[in-house]
C-alpha cells in the first residue's frame, strides 16, 4: 500500500486541481467528489452547508467516533488566476521535473490530496485515536468557511486533542503567525463645482489625515512595538492598502474609501489597533467634516478579522508535530491561517505544517514538488502509527 501512495497522490491531486473552487464559486461539487471517494472506502462524513447552500466544509472521523482525535485540517477555495501569466491551463495538474504545476497545488490542494491518499492506510491500522479530516471553504477570504464547523465541533461532548494545518510550511513546524484585523473606512462629503471648492466637504482631504495617521502609528510599531524575533518581520506591522474615491477634476469629492489593516503579534492585537485608529477618526476628524455639513462623515466596516496563533514551543501539539516531522525546530510565519481559529473557536491546540512553500502561493505557474508531498504523506503516516498504539 505505502509503494502505491504516490500514485495515489498524484490521481488525488490531478481530481482536486480540476475544479475550479476560486472562492466567488460553489465548492460542492469538489465536495461530492470527495463524499464519492471517501464512500467508495465504507467512510462517510459530516457536512457543514452555508446559508447560501452553495458552499459545504466536511468533518470526516476515521478510527473510534467516542474517542478524542488528531485533526488534519486544509481549505478546497483557491485565490483567483484572473490576470496571471500561465504557461498551461490552471485547473490540469501538469507535472514537471518532480514539480506538480496547477492552481492549489501549493495553497492547498496537495495537502488535501495526500490526506485523502491516507485514508486506505489509516483503515487498515487499528487506530486507538480517530483521526479527523476538516476540510473547509473560503479560506482565502477571511477564514469564512471553517467557523460554521468550528461551531459544531466545539458543541461536541468529546474535543479533539489537537489539529495540524497544512498550510505550505515546507513541512517546517509553525507555532505561531500573526493575527489579522483589517477595516474599511467611506468617508462621505459634499460635492461642489472645484470652483466654489470652499463650499463643498473633500472628502479624499480627510481620507488624506487618516492615512497620514496610520502611517504615523506604523512607523510607532516599527519603532518601539513588542518585538518576536522568531518573525520575518519582527514586529506589528500596519497599513493602507487601498484607496479610491473622486469623480472628476472639476468636483469636490463627496466619497472617498480607504482600506487598511493591521497584522499584530499579539493574539488580538490586530483589532485593538485598528480600533484605536476608529476612535481617533471618529474623535478628530469625523468632527470637523460635520462642522462644515452635519450629513459628512466616516463609516467604518469590518472586511476580515483573525486572531494570532501562539502556541508554547513546549506544548504536546508541538512535540507531536516535531516527531510526526522528523526535525526538531520551529518558527512563526506572517501569514494567517485557519489555526488560530481551532484555538480561540474551539479550544484546540494547533500548529501549522503542510508541504510546499508559501512562496508558489497564489502565483502563475504554481507549484508543488513531488518531493514535499512524499514528505507530507510521511508525516500522516507517522501519525497513523501514533494513533494505532
Amino acid at each position: 500500500m505505502q509503494n502505491q501512495r504516490p500514485d495515489r497522490i498524484r490521481k488525488l491531486l490531478a481530481d482536486l486541481v480540476a475544479f475550479d473552487t476560486v472562492s466567488d464559486r460553489s465548492n460542492l461539487p469538489l465536495i461530492d467528489y470527495i463524499e464519492r471517494y471517501l464512500g467508495s472506502l465504507g467512510v462517510s462524513g459530516q457536512r457543514i452547508v452555508d446559508d447560501t447552500g452553495q458552499k459545504s466544509s466536511l468533518w470526516v472521523t476515521v478510527g473510534p467516533d467516542d474517542k478524542p482525535g488528531l485533526v488534519l485540517s486544509g481549505h478546497t477555495d483557491v485565490v483567483p488566476v484572473a490576470g496571471q501569466d500561465w504557461s498551461h491551463n490552471p485547473f490540469e495538474l501538469v507535472e514537471r521535473n518532480g514539480r506538480l504545476y496547477g492552481r492549489g497545488t501549493t495553497d492547498m490542494k496537495g495537502f488535501v490530496a495526500v490526506c485523502l491518499a491516507m485514508v486506505p492506510e489509516m483503515l487498515a491500522a487499528d487506530l486507538k485515536t480517530p483521526i479527523n479530516l476538516a476540510i473547509s471553504y473560503d479560506e482565502e477570504i477571511g477564514c469564512v468557511g471553517v467557523r460554521p464547523m468550528l461551531r459544531e465541533v466545539a458543541r461536541k461532548p468529546i474535543k479533539p486533542l489537537g489539529c495540524f494545518v497544512g498550510e505550505p510550511t515546507r513541512m517546517q513546524v509553525i507555532i505561531g503567525h500573526k493575527g489579522k484585523h483589517g477595516v474599511r473606512a467611506t468617508f462621505r462629503g459634499l460635492a461642489r463645482h472645484s470652483s466654489i471648492a470652499p463650499d463643498g466637504v473633500n472628502a479624499i482631504e480627510y481620507a488624506a489625515d487618516l492615512i497620514t495617521e496610520i502611517r504615523r502609528r506604523a512607523a510607532l510599531l516599527a519603532a518601539d512595538a513588542e518585538r518576536d524575533s522568531l518573525y520575518d518581520v519582527a514586529h506589528s506591522t500596519l497599513l493602507t492598502s487601498i484607496v479610491h474615491g473622486g469623480a472628476a477634476l472639476n468636483i469636490v469629492p463627496d466619497s472617498c474609501v480607504v482600506e487598511f489593516e493591521c497584522r499584530g503579534i499579539g493574539i488580538t492585537e490586530s483589532r485593538q489597533v485598528t480600533d484605536a485608529i476608529i476612535a481617533w477618526a471618529k474623535a478628530e476628524i469625523e468632527p470637523a467634516m460635520r462642522k462644515r455639513h452635519p450629513d459628512c462623515g466616516i463609516d467604518f466596516e469590518e472586511i476580515l478579522d483573525y486572531p494570532a496563533l501562539d502556541t508554547a514551543a513546549d506544548a504536546a501539539i508541538v512535540t507531536l508535530a516535531k516527531q510526526l516531522a522528523g526535525r526538531n525546530d520551529h518558527a512563526k510565519v506572517a501569514f494567517g491561517t485557519e489555526a488560530s481559529l481551532f484555538v480561540s473557536m474551539a479550544d484546540v491546540p494547533s500548529v501549522v505544517v503542510g508541504p510546499g512553500g508559501i512562496a508558489q502561493a497564489h502565483t502563475p505557474d504554481e507549484f508543488v514538488e513531488m518531493s514535499q508531498l512524499e514528505a507530507c504523506g510521511e508525516f500522516v503516516a507517522r501519525l497513523i502509527a501514533h494513533c494505532a498504539k
